[in-house]
């Protein structure tokens, strides 16, 4: 049973470790990614800053600045930049592409030019990536978006060393988000529901899942808390939301690994979040954890 209300607005209920939206941007982008198959080297590494932009720009409006692209590894590397298209997918991480025809109503790829897009680094040194974006003047008011990716790739004394074999690149990545007129926000929980994870139910194989609906056009970070009640009301856990985007037109789910051990419910599930509007949303659901193991299990 999942039931859902709005409360009045109090931003004291938003903690203080909530990421609002020009801060910079959460773990999940900071990391750098591995790209190919093989063995990873110590001496490879990028580092961004910022790795995260928020614009807000009229129609016909073009926005320059500056990213720095470090080298934090000892060795000479050799990295190619590209524009591209993101989204999250169904467990919230993000998938960076040349282009996803989905997100083809949101993105700003076309509008975004960088300037070095190829470049060698030497060992432990940084460079500055000019950027530039260019709205176009019939572009509507909405949130966009889209990235600029950096990649390491082979110098010509690494091929000479290596001409044949598995090479391992790391990608780092920009986040570009451009505000077009002051589009409205229209967002909700849409659903609240714990799931059996699979493996011993009494030590940590539940997760719980949040799943927000955008209907609007600007993105949101929805902050908060979700926690786990026993049949008393007691809180048994505590989860916080990592504010990852909800990008717009679409349902996004969070999932929440739980530390639940020795499981036996029935419990509530309450989640308490600002999206970022002018009240706080609440939802809460009511869980039969051994129903769900039940449910799991293979049927003769």
């Amino acid at each position: 049973m999942f039931t859902f209300a709005l409360l009045p607005s109090n931003r004291s209920l938003t903690p203080a470790w909530a990421t609002r939206r020009l801060r910079p941007l959460p773990h999940w982008l900071a990391i750098a990614l591995l790209a190919l198959a093989g063995t990873a080297s110590a001496q490879i590494g990028l580092g961004l800053a910022p790795m995260r932009e928020e614009l807000n720009l009229a129609p016909g409006a073009a926005h320059s600045s500056v990213l720095t692209l470090a080298n934090t590894g000892g060795d000479k590397v050799r990295i190619m930049a590209e524009v591209l298209d993101f989204y999250l997918d169904s467990m919230a991480t993000p998938q960076f592409g040349r282009a996803y025809p989905q997100e083809a109503e949101f993105s700003c790829k076309q509008w975004l030019t960088a300037n070095p897009m190829e470049m060698e680094l030497n060992g432990k040194s940084q460079i500055p990536v000019r950027y530039t974006v260019r709205v176009p003047a019939a572009a509507t008011a909405r949130s966009y978006h889209c990235a600029i990716g950096f990649t390491t790739q082979p110098t010509p004394d690494d091929l000479k060393r290596n001409p044949i074999g598995l090479r391992t690149a790391v990608q780092i990545v920009a986040a570009i988000y451009v505000v077009v007129g002051q589009p409205a926000l229209d967002a909700r929980i849409q659903d609240l529901r714990m799931e059996y994870a699979g493996g011993d139910p009494s030590n940590a194989g539940w997760r719980a899942v949040v799943t927000f609906h955008n209907a609007g056009l600007m993105h949101f970070r929805p902050t908060g808390d979700l926690e786990i009640m026993d049949a008393h009301g007691a809180v048994l856990e505590t989860v916080h939301l990592v504010p990852l985007p909800v990008l717009p037109k679409r349902d996004q789910s969070f999932v929440l690994p739980l530390k639940l051990t020795g499981v036996t419910g029935p419990y509530t599930l309450r989640a308490r979040v600002d999206l970022g509007g002018d009240e706080i949303q609440e939802a809460t659901a009511f869980v039969d954890p051994s129903a769900l193991v039940a449910a799991a299990k293979p049927h003769p």
